[in-house]
């Protein structure tokens, strides 16, 4: 697998547990919770309650790699962002998904999807749909002739792609990217620096699933998600959006 921190300047790994009811959110339940996930991982130390009844608990952020996992009223999530190996986040992920069926109450009945989700940031100080459209839409795409209208400036390019992995249309892969340039950034040149991110999502919904809880399942669509990253996301959107934002 392609080293991608080679490419982006960061990157993270999370997992999304949704469901159809509320989640259980009283203080011993959500304590009892954050807890079992510091046993396991001391450095969790810092929680915050946020809008919305959203909990989090997370490691230290300025050290770079951090830990996190959060619940909100109809959610619950794990993430590590630029975790030294993949290894150590899947640990984690799937320690948090052996605990919630008994700590929130999450069973095949009230759950409605499962998310893996990868993160990609590339900061670039500049028109990020600029950088984007040169990146995948460029030279032989049917979108060049546009975008090289005399005068013309792009100021939104977010391909997002969708597809259904199996007949039933339960098994799906979302490849999104998320630009943060604005019309008056590009009209007067003042850029900041921030992430053009990319997502790479595979979701299965529960119901009718193949498999019998979610650790199960979250393995297969680990291993799903690494297939596309390796054959199509890192050469074909990761590498070309890096060579772009060098070459600047």
């Amino acid at each position: 697998m392609d080293p991608w921190d080679s490419y982006c300047d960061d990157y993270a790994t999370f997992v999304y547990l949704g469901t159809k009811l509320d989640l259980p959110n009283s203080t011993e339940t959500v304590l009892h919770l954050f807890e079992m996930m510091r046993k396991a991982y001391p450095g969790m130390t810092d929680m915050d309650r946020r809008e919305n009844d959203e909990f989090t608990l997370e490691e230290d952020r300025e050290q770079g790699h951090y830990r996190t996992v959060g619940i909100d009223p109809r959610r619950v999530w794990s993430g590590y962002n630029n975790p030294p190996m993949l290894e150590d986040a899947d640990e984690q992920h799937e320690k948090l998904l052996e605990l919630v069926p008994y700590h929130l109450d999450i069973s095949s009945l009230n759950c409605d999807t499962l998310d893996y989700l990868l993160s990609f940031d590339f900061l670039y100080q500049g028109n990020h749909d600029e950088v984007v459209a040169a990146a995948l839409g460029g030279s032989g795409s049917p979108m060049e002739s546009l975008v090289q209208i005399p005068g013309a400036r792009v100021l939104n390019f977010e391909p997002s792609l969708l597809l259904a992995l199996d007949e039933n249309c339960r098994l799906q892969c979302r490849l999104h990217i998320e630009t943060r340039t604005s019309a008056y950034q590009v009209r007067t040149g003042q850029y900041v620096e921030s992430p053009i991110t990319v997502y790479m999502t595979v979701r299965q919904f529960w119901g009718k699933q193949p498999f019998t809880n979610f650790v199960e399942s979250y393995r297969n669509q680990r291993r799903i998600a690494m297939e596309l990253m390796d054959s199509v996301v890192t050469p074909n959107i990761l590498r070309p959006l890096a060579q772009q934002i060098r070459s600047r």
